[in-house]
């Protein structure tokens, strides 16, 4: 599904984020990627989702190879892949249903359709309630998950989460971490960075650490 062949990324001449990182994610599993701050973390997250093309390597994703898609062939390989930013990265002055609509909107649903799809998803995180409210009138765990939301409704292959419960006390930890389980459970291959260790710790999953943009730890505690 997911596969790094001696990948090295450097966005200055003598500065690697990453240094020949090789790194297989099968379909269908669930991967803590963790270390210090400038590890390297979110820049393996965005050579998957082809936000940067490594300087030295090969990745492909989901049969395709990232170095050698043009740029108007990206948006298609995101079409499968979920992505929750850091920063949730929605828009301020669109609604919780027109934030979590438009992932459907650009793989050209119909309006209706998208009304029934959105509304169910925002049901499953609790925030039906919210949806005709804008992201500032939202808590920090409630818009965390919209963006929750927005990546999964069309149900992608892949999710990817950057630094997800970063801000969240213990209880929307907990709810974010068992979304995740629960796309995992039908089918989303999950690759979450963070330097949270009580939530790897707490859920049992394959950890890959890097240290100075190097795999220095690859385990898998779910066995």
């Amino acid at each position: 599904m997911i596969e790094f062949h001696n990948v090295s990324m450097s966005y200055q001449r003598d500065t690697a984020a990453l240094n020949d990182v090789s790194l297989k994610v099968p379909k269908g599993d669930f991967v803590f990627v963790t270390g210090s701050s400038g590890a390297g973390k979110s820049t393996l997250l965005r050579l998957i989702y082809g936000a940067l093309t490594p300087s030295k390597g090969q990745v492909i994703v989901d049969g395709q190879n990232i170095t050698r898609l043009t740029r108007s062939q990206i948006p298609y390989l995101r079409r499968n892949i979920g992505v929750v930013f850091q920063d949730f990265k929605l828009l301020p002055n669109r609604t919780v249903l027109e934030n979590v609509a438009i992932t459907l909107e650009v793989l050209g649903w119909g309006k209706r359709d998208i009304g029934k799809k959105v509304y169910h998803m925002l049901k499953q995180m609790g925030l039906e309630h919210k949806i005709n409210a804008t992201p500032l009138r939202l808590s920090g765990g409630e818009q965390q998950r919209v963006a929750l939301a927005r990546a999964l409704v069309n149900d992608p292959k892949i999710l990817l989460a950057d630094e997800p419960t970063g801000n969240l006390d213990d209880e929307n930890k907990e709810q974010i971490i068992s979304i995740f389980r629960e796309a995992n459970i039908r089918g989303t291959t999950v690759v979450v960075a963070t330097h949270d260790r009580r939530v790897i710790d707490s859920s049992h999953k394959r950890v890959v650490r890097l240290e100075s943009g190097r795999i220095v730890e690859d385990s898998d505690v779910s066995n």
